[in-house]
């Protein structure tokens, strides 16, 4: 049996271009000899479609499409295409008995929907699997708009292609036993899951060894087909895979771009096909990062993008960012020197911008400052210049960026990285200022790492392109706001920053446990208290690409007003 994964990009709420782009996988993969196409986790409608889940309209408009593709697909003699979408059955609505029995499901109030995998088959649908694990943390929130298979009582779909019982499951169904049990009881030989599975640093490795201790428990092959592209501030890395009984890597897609994954499977289910390597580290989080930006810019119909350049070394690694996503026609930069501003500011600045080939132009905020002083000097008479003088350089600088982003309709990239965001080590209304957050989940080591690895990477002539100015990556972190300014003038120096604040963010620890792991006391109780004094900031801040296991967004959910010290 020949099996292909639709690894794609969908686009979430677009029915039609979702439905013509499936149709078009499988029309190929038909004309090359595949039984059975297998598509992700609501690759109809896009995942997460969110609260549009619990809109009526918004069923209809999928049950549409869904009955738009198999129509497509009549002629493919043969072709099974499974593809997940959301799932609304009439009351007493009976499918193929030959896959499974008539429903007895019946609404009540709340969700409407099931996650859903469909198997299409000559212009009809033979059977739905409705998902029975229904994720609700991190960014998960599928109890919200989804019910259980489990609840309404469906039980698994398994069916016969070429000889070969495929079972079908929906990502977090393989996470816990249960559905895979029941699958192989029914006799599936291979599972075959769709999956819309978020990206994070580590991801598909986890991925790959808790499926293969599945595989192994239950000594059936497994096929995982994963979603690819940018939503919003979730990436879906792709790297789809299959797996032998033993739990061993026999196929695998690149990631972080769409792939048909073609598989030929025996009579036992065991896979083969291509295997493509897992990026390193670094190389994950520049893909992704890359991705988040291209398919917001592009998915969300802006034409370019605009980014106040300082000179210093977070925007010059947005800006690289950037001119890999978009290309440089779509990236112009922005610099607003004050008297603070370092002449090698400037100059690095312009190199940069130079030698990446953007259009680059410098707007001096002197006498935008001193307007403002003079308008505010009746109110500050007697009063001793503090940050607010600094935060007024920040708000400036937002206000000219968001200007050019009116008049142009380009969006502004803000350029504040997780570090700083994380303990409030930016203004509101100022450097914040921006419509997409490209590295608000990049702590500031990782942003220094991911510098030198871009200069690293080779060119088309097979040497070292390094595109940010050396002199950028080695000097003092700074926002140049007062004279002789370090960030180390308010925090702590980042490798311990980053280490106590990974700890408390993405571990949950409190502040005796990240003691007991090395750290200061004091220094643990500071950082601590600015996460605290942060949230209404963040709360604030653009959306952005997550890249770690909790990022400030979806899955990071803290009042703003507590007591609650630890």
């Amino acid at each position: 049996m020949k099996l292909v994964v639709a690894q794609f990009n969908a686009v979430v709420g677009d029915l039609a271009g979702n439905t013509r782009r499936i149709a078009q996988i499988a029309r190929q993969a038909h004309a090359e000899g595949a039984h059975v196409v297998l598509a992700p986790e609501l690759a109809l409608c896009g995942y997460p479609p969110e609260d549009q889940l619990l809109r009526p309209a918004f069923l209809a408009a999928c049950a549409d499409a869904l009955a738009v593709l198999a129509r497509e697909l009549a002629d493919c003699t043969g072709l099974h295409l499974i593809v997940g979408h959301p799932w609304r059955p009439a009351k007493r609505q009976a499918v193929d008995d030959d896959l499974r029995a008539a429903s007895e499901w019946e609404p009540q109030h709340g969700p409407m929907a099931f996650n859903a995998a469909s198997v299409i088959r000559e212009g009809r649908v033979l059977g739905t699997y409705a998902k029975r694990e229904l994720p609700n943390d991190h960014v998960f929130d599928e109890r919200r708009h989804f019910r259980s298979g489990r609840d309404a009582g469906l039980g698994p779909l398994v069916l016969e292609v070429q000889g070969l019982r495929l079972g079908l499951l929906v990502c977090e169904d393989v996470w816990t036993d249960e559905p895979a049990r029941l699958a192989c009881a029914a006799g599936a030989q291979l599972l075959c899951v769709l999956n819309a599975s978020p990206f994070h640093l580590g991801k598909a490795a986890e991925r790959e060894q808790r499926m293969a201790r599945l595989a192994r428990a239950h000594a059936v092959p497994l096929v995982y087909a994963n979603l690819v592209g940018g939503q919003d501030e979730l990436v879906f890395d792709g790297a789809s895979f299959a797996l032998d009984a033993q739990g061993r890597v026999q196929a695998r897609a690149g990631a972080f771009v769409e792939q048909s994954l073609a598989l030929h499977c025996d009579a036992a289910g065991a896979p083969a096909g291509g295997v493509e390597p897992l990026p390193e580290l670094e190389s994950q989080a520049w893909q992704a990062l890359v991705t988040g930006v291209r398919d917001y810019v592009g998915k969300n119909g802006f034409a370019g993008v605009i980014i106040g350049l300082s000179g210093g070394m977070d925007s010059a690694l947005v800006l690289a960012l950037a001119v890999d996503a978009l290309g440089a026609a779509r990236v112009r930069t922005l610099m607003m020197p004050s008297p603070y501003t370092a002449d090698i500011s400037l100059l690095d600045a312009r190199e940069m911008a130079q030698d990446l080939g953007v259009r680059h132009e410098e707007i001096a905020i002197e006498p935008l400052v001193d307007a403002f002083a003079a308008a505010l000097q009746p109110q500050f008479v007697g009063l001793t210049p503090d940050t607010t003088e600094e935060n007024l350089q920040a708000r400036i600088r937002g206000t000219l960026l968001m200007a050019l982003s009116n008049k142009t309709g380009w969006i502004v990239l803000t350029t504040g990285n997780k570090s700083e965001l994380a303990t409030g080590y930016c203004t509101l209304y100022g450097d914040m200022a921006g419509g997409f957050a490209v590295i608000k989940d990049v702590y500031k080591t990782l942003v220094y790492r991911l510098a030198r690895w871009r200069n690293r990477r080779a060119g088309p002539d097979g040497r070292a392109v390094p595109v940010i100015p050396e002199r950028i990556i080695t000097r003092a972190p700074s926002a140049e706001l007062r004279p002789q300014q370090t960030d180390q003038d308010s925090l702590p120096p980042y490798e311990e920053l980053d280490a106590i604040l990974a700890r408390h963010v993405e571990g949950d620890e409190a502040i005796d446990a990240i003691v007991a792991a090395g750290h200061e006391r004091a220094v643990v109780e500071q950082v601590l208290r600015l996460v605290r004094l942060g949230e209404y900031k963040r709360r604030q801040a653009p959306v952005g690409v997550r890249i770690t296991p909790r990022a400030f967004g979806r899955d990071w959910r803290q009042p703003i007003t507590t007591k609650f010290r630890a």
